[in-house]
């Protein structure tokens, strides 16, 4: 039978459709089997504390994956985001002398400042994402050692232990703070004239500069969200480890998120931004991690797994051409 034969209306599904459902869903899936496979072969895996330990583990890159997925949108990409993590954890180190407040606003606009560098290099003078961001991954890690002086500062401050390890009605605070960071964004990318900016400015940038869309400010805006929420993780992750270590604080979070948002449906190419997608996609590079590492196997491993998973997803991605 072919095509033609078939019912008014309906059409013949082929590798091209399985592919954008792959692309759309697959990370759903993906996560369902995985879930599956720790049930089976996984001890202890359905127990109160270690799932509460994977929502917790997950916080940092959950919330640097979701900034990340708005710059993605744009079709540009933030590599400096690990060296934000670590500019604030060495800030916040630096100031918490004068209390969490100020010490925390100091890393936050801290990281927004970084964004602003991001964002006028990129907007304002045409470098590209990818040379831009990598130069403060670069710098960015360098300036996070010189104000820590190269070595870990250990934190015993009660607001940071309550963000650190509090709790709330048995949940981990800092998993309800992804929560409100994830639902902000969501709010931002599908019901705000903002978020149509950015799914424009990413899908065709010259037609929508002549639409009269503020490209510019647009793509300011998003590496600005993308650096602020990466000093957020930053903070997140210094509050539970009581310690400032900006040689470790962020080391490779990008590779994570990159990973979280191109698994979770969000191309490459931009024109497109899954919130709920990205969560997923960072809980399943979670739990491939706790997986590997539960049955003896090395972190490295953890990242060459990772390193496929983002070449299978930016190839089932690509554009097809129709034969």
């Amino acid at each position: 039978m072919s095509a033609t034969d078939l019912a008014p209306g309906r059409r013949a599904i082929g590798r091209a459709d399985v592919a954008d459902w792959v692309a759309a869903r697959g990370v759903y899936l993906g996560l369902l089997l995985l879930v599956v496979f720790n049930l089976v072969f996984t001890p202890r895996f359905v127990e109160v504390d270690n799932i509460r330990l994977q929502f917790v583990q997950v916080v940092p890159v959950a919330i640097v994956a979701l900034g990340m997925a708005v710059v993605i949108g744009t079709s540009g990409i933030d590599l400096s985001v690990g060296s934000v993590m670590a500019i604030a954890s060495a800030l916040l180190a630096l100031y918490i002398g004068y209390g969490p407040l100020v010490a925390i606003t100091i890393a936050l606009l801290a990281g927004a400042a970084v964004g602003v560098l991001n964002g006028v290099l990129i907007s304002r003078f045409g470098i590209q994402p990818i040379v831009a961001t990598l130069a403060l991954l670069v710098g960015g890690r360098g300036l996070a050692l010189v104000i820590a002086q190269g070595r870990l500062t250990e934190m015993f401050d009660p607001v940071l232990g309550a963000i650190g390890s509090g709790q709330f009605f048995g949940v981990p605070i800092v998993v309800l703070i992804a929560l409100g960071v994830a639902l902000v964004v969501a709010v931002l990318v599908a019901r705000t004239t903002f978020g149509r900016y950015v799914v424009a400015s990413g899908g065709n940038p010259d037609a929508s500069f002549l639409a009269g869309v503020p490209v510019r400010r647009t793509l300011l805006s998003v590496y600005v969200l993308s650096a602020t929420l990466a000093a957020s993780a930053g903070i997140i992750q210094t509050a539970r480890l009581s310690a400032a270590d900006p040689s470790f604080v962020g080391n490779l979070i990008e590779l994570s998120a990159i990973t979280a948002v191109v698994v979770g449906g969000t191309p490459l190419s931009g024109g497109r931004v899954r919130i709920v997608g990205t969560l997923a996609g960072a809980m399943l590079m979670q739990l491939i991690a706790a997986t590997l590492i539960s049955h003896n196997l090395p972190d490295s491993v953890t990242r060459m797994v990772q390193a496929v998973i983002i070449l299978g997803a930016v190839f089932i991605q690509r554009p097809r051409i129709a034969a």
